[in-house]
């Protein structure tokens, strides 16, 4: 129940945002269109913050969430993301020159699921064997050999799928493939360079899932109510 001392009463703030630099940030839906965003400190897994009804599909809500950190303090040295075009805008106008990690595993799925299980062209082949190499990179020299294998495979494909006309979705899901991997090289692998900055937003998704498990135990709750209940989750269980 969220009674009227939760509701007129804030969360403390327990952090000093200026004491956290390497940060996971994503969001994940509730209920659509409903939603929830989440940031959390890259070490020790604890929610720096987190916020109710903020798509991040919306340039001006993500703005207002990154910028009250910044003023409260927050002062990073990198995210890792999903990936989302507008978080990464965003996140890059707010602190020029943070370092900005793809997710690896978001870049592995969607690349696996677009390529097929079992893909009958040699191109998405070949493509579907460069995307289960994407988490295994450790070294500067075995990421040397991941970018030869790209380089390779589009001087071998590339020009023949950027021409081919063909309009199925198979074969337009490769060149969605092709276009998210080119996108997403650049911010890749900054943690061969700076071994705090973690691969994947993992630890978020599995804080969403327990968070998504206790809300539906509240699915009866007034709408005007859950503001305060997710303000009073996110400070109650930071991890």
């Amino acid at each position: 129940m969220i009674n009227n001392y939760l509701i007129e009463t804030p969360p403390p703030s327990a952090l000093t945002l200026g004491q956290h630099h390497h940060f996971i940030f994503d969001g994940s839906f509730l209920r659509r269109p409903r939603n929830i965003v989440a940031l959390m400190d890259a070490q020790t897994h604890k929610l720096v913050a987190g916020k109710y009804d903020v798509p991040e599909s919306s340039e001006l809500k993500m703005f207002k969430f990154f910028e009250g950190l910044k003023q409260t303090g927050l002062d990073p040295s990198s995210f890792t993301v999903d990936g989302n075009p507008k978080v990464m805008k965003v996140i890059r106008q707010i602190w020029p020159g943070v370092i900005v990690q793809r997710c690896l595993v978001h870049i592995q799925r969607q690349g696996l699921s677009w390529c097929r299980i079992s893909p009958k062209t040699a191109y998405a082949r070949q493509l579907r064997k460069i995307f289960l190499q994407v988490t295994k990179i450790k070294t500067p020299a075995e990421r040397k050999v991941f970018l030869d294998r790209v380089t390779e495979w589009e001087a071998k494909f590339g020009s023949q799928i950027a021409s081919k006309r063909e309009r199925g979705y198979v074969f337009s899901d490769i060149k969605r493939a092709r276009s998210m991997l080119f996108r997403a090289l650049p911010d890749m692998f900054h943690y061969l360079d700076h071994s705090l900055i973690p691969i994947s937003t993992n630890g978020l998704e599995g804080y969403f899932s327990r968070l998504k498990a206790h809300y539906r135990q509240h699915r009866g709750m007034k709408k005007e109510k859950q503001h305060y209940y997710f303000k009073w989750y996110f400070h109650f269980v930071p991890k």
